[in-house]
């Protein structure tokens, strides 16, 4: 079980940091918002939470923010009439610990510790849930994708002589268990990046990628190249958006489109990928990185790696022939940007106590597979209710009387 180690056990040091909030100010008013009233105690509230998590919007400023557009989502939902279950309730709430490996019990227990009240967690838990059915109650009929869009989508899989190539940048940021709330908090302030610098100054602070130096920058690579699980997403995205976090084994990734094109090149398709993953104990350590460096000069071809994993046990290597759509998808994508015999060193295994050595073998060519059309609507339909939220929270933003004391 998940101990609650530096993402949450730092909140003796945060609660310490705080300080005792002044009585006689605590119900004092930050800011008004049509007819009610943000206090100081909220606000206060608001930036030990996101302290813990090592979120965005843990200053005062950004907390008073953050609560007067919460403000505003909720009289949008209760004039909707829109309630939520007890039980639809509590599985958010569970659902929400549990990114850190924690109960709800657990994760309202490290809370109080901080000195953050289980009203301030349900609170930010349940008005992101019913932002969310409301959006979706209120214009869900409304997002229709066409078929037509579906196979403009899906033009780089059809086998045809045309072919979709992507500028992406990428950050893949190492998350073993004891960092697995920090992480997950850091991953959704990437999301909201607003620019390529943006993500690449994250990039080159976070990842573990060796696009890391360049900002997570990748060169043009066809889109077919990519997993087929990460396609879909990478199409429902405009140049400069960011994906959602992506959980994959110990890590957290995220993916950036800068450019797209069409171009008159044919699709290249493989029905399988044969690599070899090699697991040296000691995780990202600053050992085991030199380690794997030695190694990644030493070896040429996959074969080489037998001679490495001779006399210890037959779990230390693994050597696959795969179809893409069967890799693991943190070893697709990494597999996506290595030629043969190239190697990456981004991932781990047994809870982050593993580096995996990650060799590309050999490809095998056939023609395009299929990506799912509903992943591709899925994905194209959650990107354009996001709009509408933020079209919905900037209307509602300008009709309020709002003011900060």
């Amino acid at each position: 079980m998940f101990k609650l180690k530096p993402a949450l056990a730092a909140v003796a040091i945060i609660a310490a940091l705080a300080g005792p909030a002044t009585a006689q100010n605590m119900f004092a008013p930050a800011a008004t918002v049509n007819d009610t009233v943000v206090t100081e105690f909220e606000v206060e509230q608001r930036v030990r939470f996101l302290k813990i998590l090592n979120a965005r919007g843990a200053t005062r400023k950004a907390a008073i923010e953050s609560l007067i557009n919460e403000r505003l989502r909720g009289e949008a939902i209760r004039d909707a009439g829109l309630q939520l279950t007890e039980e639809g309730i509590n599985d958010a709430l569970e659902e929400f610990a549990s990114r850190a490996n924690l109960t709800r019990a657990e994760f309202t227990t490290a809370l109080a510790r901080a000195g953050v009240e289980k009203e301030t967690y349900r609170d930010f838990v349940i008005n992101g849930i019913a932002w969310r059915d409301l959006i979706r109650a209120r214009y869900g009929a409304r997002v229709t994708i066409s078929e037509a869009e579906i196979d403009r989508a899906l033009a780089s899989q059809s086998g045809g002589s045309s072919n979709i190539r992507v500028l992406v940048s990428e950050i893949i940021i190492p998350a073993p268990p004891q960092r697995a709330a920090q992480v997950a908090a850091i991953a959704e302030q990437i999301s909201e990046s607003q620019s390529a610098n943006e993500f690449s100054n994250f990039a080159r602070k976070y990842s573990a990628t060796a696009s890391r130096g360049a900002g997570g920058r990748l060169p043009w690579q066809a889109l077919s190249d990519l997993p087929p699980s990460l396609q879909p997403l990478i199409l429902s995205l405009a140049p400069g958006e960011v994906t959602q976090p992506l959980n994959i084994p110990n890590a957290v990734a995220l993916f950036q489109l800068r450019d797209i094109e069409e171009t008159g090149k044919p699709s290249k398709k493989y029905s399988a990928i044969e690599y070899a993953a090699y697991y040296m104990a000691g995780g990202r350590s600053e050992e085991t990185l030199q380690q794997a460096a030695n190694l990644k000069a030493q070896v040429d071809v996959c074969d080489d790696l037998y001679a490495f994993a001779k006399g210890q046990p037959d779990s230390v290597l693994d050597r696959e022939t795969l179809p893409p759509s069967k890799i693991p998808q943190d070893f697709a994508i990494e597999l996506s940007k290595l030629d043969e015999g190239e190697v990456s060193t981004a991932l781990t295994r047994s809870n982050g106590q593993a580096l995996v050595f990650l060799m590309m073998c050999g490809k095998t060519a056939e023609q395009n597979a299929d990506v799912s059309r509903e992943d591709v609507a899925s994905s194209i339909r959650q990107r354009r209710l996001s709009g509408f939220a933020d079209s919905l929270l900037a209307e509602l933003r300008s009709e309020a009387r709002i003011s900060l004391k």
